[in-house]
């Protein structure tokens, strides 16, 4: 049985990030399972909102701060973050499945010899255990895995997890702050991007791939995604002809996703491409080839020209949102 999850949280710019709320929901909920006490991480140095992580059920929260540590070090995080699980006693450690925690993860796991199932799109508690879900052989399939060991470690895959309503809680702050932290590792510029929404953390995505016929027709995906709240993706094939950056790569060899709703607009569907996305919860494909294999997983199909059913799509949308 678990005494204490410890759940990771990621800060950018000093603001919690969203994928870790959901990493917190979700330890809220399965310390409640398994009965045992819960606590929230964060690393960093001036951090002001903690009562978002409150008000999604992890009221007490721990803030290890050193001004060195406000960007990313591998060096810095793994040791401050180790030394704090043995510290707490914690036996469970939640991240958000990010670029970061991916990084992360498999260094505090080395250090603390835990066992680690990485990238999960579920997990349930059996006979008192936490059972992960988690995608093999590419994502051409599922498998439940057991982590053994006395420490476990568990990545849990964005918008795995629905956060639903935030309550009005406030947190328990205590602030740790640390010295002689180790930068053998360090970040020496910091290049930032558009500041467009990540592909990889978006709860909706619009994908273009070979059918788009060139960077050009991307201005209405742009469009449908932005007036959807979401973020615009792109197959292999559209990258490699230089379309879209490979930043908005989604497959086998770009960004796995697993967003509420993914519009494939184009796309036929290689294997590769479906391993990045086949969990997501509602597929729609749009495609002219019937018999395209992206339409096998698809909840819903649309047969015809993309160019006469995207604007028409995007009309239907303005409507409803003008209504």
């Amino acid at each position: 049985m678990a005494n204490k999850i410890l759940v990771f949280v990621e800060q950018r710019n000093n603001e919690i990030k969203k994928t870790s709320l959901e990493a917190v929901k979700a330890g809220a909920n399965f310390a409640s399972q398994l009965g045992a006490d819960v606590e929230a991480v964060v690393i960093g140095g001036e951090i002001n909102d903690f009562n978002k992580i409150a008000s999604y059920g992890v009221p007490k929260v721990t803030h290890i701060k050193n001004a060195d540590l406000n960007l990313y070090t591998t060096s810095g995080y793994t040791q401050v973050l180790t030394d704090y699980v043995n510290e707490s006693g914690a036996d469970i450690l939640f991240f958000a499945n990010t670029a970061m925690a991916r990084d992360l993860a498999p260094h505090v796991a080395v250090k603390l010899d835990a066992g680690t199932a990485m990238d999960c799109v579920g997990l349930e508690v059996k006979d008192g255990e936490l059972i992960a879900t988690r995608p093999v052989y590419a994502g051409k399939a599922l498998i439940d895995v057991k982590v053994n060991g006395d420490k476990k470690i568990f990545t849990i895959r964005p918008n795995t997890f629905t956060l639903g309503e935030a309550s009005d809680a406030t947190a328990e702050v205590n602030v740790k702050e640390v010295s002689n932290v180790n930068l053998s590792v360090k970040v020496t510029e910091l290049k930032q991007s558009s500041g467009k929404l990540d592909v990889a953390e978006a709860s909706i995505i619009v994908s273009g791939g070979r059918g788009m016929g060139g960077p050009e027709n991307y201005a209405m995906l742009e469009e449908l995604a932005d007036l959807l709240g979401g973020a615009v993706g792109a197959s292999r094939a559209a990258v490699d002809a230089g379309w879209r950056p490979h930043s908005d790569q989604v497959g086998q060899t770009g960004k796995t996703v697993s967003p509420n709703l993914y519009i494939a607009v184009g796309i036929s569907g290689a294997i590769q491409h479906l391993a990045g996305m086949r969990t997501s919860k509602y597929i729609v494909a749009i495609n002219k080839d019937p018999e395209a294999p992206i339409f096998q997983i698809a909840d819903y199909g649309i047969t015809g020209d993309l160019f006469e059913v995207v604007p028409a799509l995007i009309e239907e949308v303005k409507k409803v949102k003008n209504a």
